[in-house]
């Protein structure tokens, strides 16, 4: 019986999640288009109000398909407390919680994540930080671009 329900569970799961997936794609997408100063500006009004609640939802929702159910004790710190939020250690796809139960802050990431195909856009929603691994002055200008926006008085979203 367990080895029927698998085998009926899975394939649904996973079309649940890829037309998730799919949907949070669209929403970043749109989200982002046309947007003004694309990565050096934040994104404002309905656009950051898009990505907030509905591409955490999106991720909420994907998580529980996947059968995670994740109760939050206490209360996260807002904007104006921490402008700066740490979670470690991040090291596999449950930062994605993370980050839905946050509000969608902005991340640290390898520049190379913004090219892959879907979840390159939907990162990119995110107004990442982009580390350059090639580049010698990277680390510097990463902690410089995390102070600018940790000094931006709530301009920029929390940084995870």
């Amino acid at each position: 019986q367990t080895v029927l329900q698998g085998i009926i569970l899975l394939p649904l799961r996973a079309i649940c999640i890829t037309f998730l997936l799919l949907l949070a794609w669209l929403v970043a997408s749109i989200a982002t288009f046309c947007q003004p100063g694309r990565g050096f500006l934040p994104l404002e009004g309905w656009r950051r109000r898009m990505i907030q609640t509905a591409l955490s939802g999106l991720t909420r929702t994907a998580y529980f398909v996947m059968g995670f159910q994740v109760k939050v004790k206490g209360k996260v710190a807002s904007l104006p407390e921490a402008p700066i939020f740490v979670a470690a250690p991040h090291s596999s796809f449950f930062d994605a919680i993370i980050c839905a139960l946050t509000g969608m802050p902005s991340i640290v990431s390898r520049e190379e994540n913004l090219s892959t195909p879907v979840f390159g856009a939907i990162l990119s929603s995110l107004q990442p930080v982009a580390v350059s691994r090639q580049d010698p002055d990277s680390r510097k200008n990463t902690v410089a671009e995390i102070t600018r926006r940790a000094l931006s008085r709530g301009q920029w979203p929390q940084v995870i």
